[in-house]
């Protein structure tokens, strides 16, 4: 039996549509269609239900599903494991925001590609959560809290969010001395449950403060946020990882820096996320050893 089919079989399952099998391996979905067709005629039962708008598994579809997809995996582990003392190689899916990928991947991709040149970086940027599975990513890069327990984790970094403004900014309105001097000011605001309305701030003491924020610009990207707030244009809530170098070039000032702030929690983390396995391949391994010295604090 043909393992291509096989394989092409099990995407077809976790992407449930012939078109978008071919489209990832970008052949003819036509092609898709004849390996299924040819597979159901080998084993003498119907895999999918087909209808003009759907594909759905039927129960025997399911069923061999389960029996060989664990083979398959098994397979692909030994053939990693033969090739553990070569260089790593093939192509590696990985997902981060669009904003800490502009920031804090893409930056880094010249340096990991020199390093391991048989590897190619899929990179998907995008603030939807993708279905590891279904859309094959290796690795995940995510930012806050995790809700997914089926997936593998692995801390990458500490992060922090900090209240800032430009100089220009700051030098026309109104000092901020304490937490409810932020009301008095117009805040650029990200539409995130929590961040458009309130910003929380503990100060040394352990004492909380919920300050409510109004502002006129809502922007759904960090880093446009970051380059309103170096327009001038009003206090932003930021991540440390966006705007330290504007901090250290001054193009951005921290406002209240003897306290610390947050939209939901003051204990943020960004993660490596990947498919629940039994192995990890040498390319994912060998990025998040990258990523580790690169970023982690």
């Amino acid at each position: 039996m043909d393992l291509e089919v096989l394989r092409t079989f099990i995407e077809v399952m976790q992407q449930g549509s012939f078109a978008s099998v071919a489209k990832e391996r970008n052949i003819d979905p036509s092609s898709v269609s004849r390996a299924i067709s040819g597979l159901e005629k080998e084993l003498g039962v119907r895999l999918f239900q087909r209808t003009t708008r759907k594909l759905s598994p039927t129960e025997a579809g399911i069923s061999y599903c389960d029996r060989i997809a664990p083979m398959l995996e098994e397979m692909e582990r030994a053939k990693e494991s033969i090739a553990a003392s070569k260089e790593p190689q093939g192509t590696l899916r990985v997902t981060a925001s669009v904003s800490f990928g502009l920031k804090c991947i893409v930056p880094l991709l010249a340096e990991f590609e020199d390093i391991y040149p048989d590897i190619t970086v899929d990179l998907l940027l995008t603030d939807a959560r993708l279905d590891l599975i279904a859309e094959r990513v290796d690795l995940a890069i995510r930012l806050g809290q995790l809700q997914d327990s089926t997936l593998i984790i692995q801390k990458l970094m500490s992060t922090q969010y900090f209240v800032c403004g430009s100089p220009d900014y700051l030098k026309r309105h109104q000092k901020l001395t304490q937490p409810q001097d932020v009301a008095d000011h117009n805040c650029l605001l990200f539409p995130l449950p929590g961040f458009r309305s309130c910003w929380i701030f503990r100060d040394g003491q352990a004492a909380i403060s919920r300050i409510s924020v109004r502002g006129r610009t809502i922007i759904s990207n960090a880093i446009a946020l970051q380059e309103c707030a170096i327009a001038g244009m009003g206090l932003a809530l930021l991540p440390d990882w966006l705007i330290k170098q504007d901090l250290t070039a001054n193009r951005l000032v921290r406002v209240l820096p003897h306290y610390q702030v947050t939209a939901t929690d003051f204990e943020t983390f960004g993660w490596l996320v990947y498919p629940s396995r039994s192995y990890i391949p040498l390319k994912v391994k060998v990025l998040i050893d990258f990523l580790k010295q690169h970023l982690a604090n």
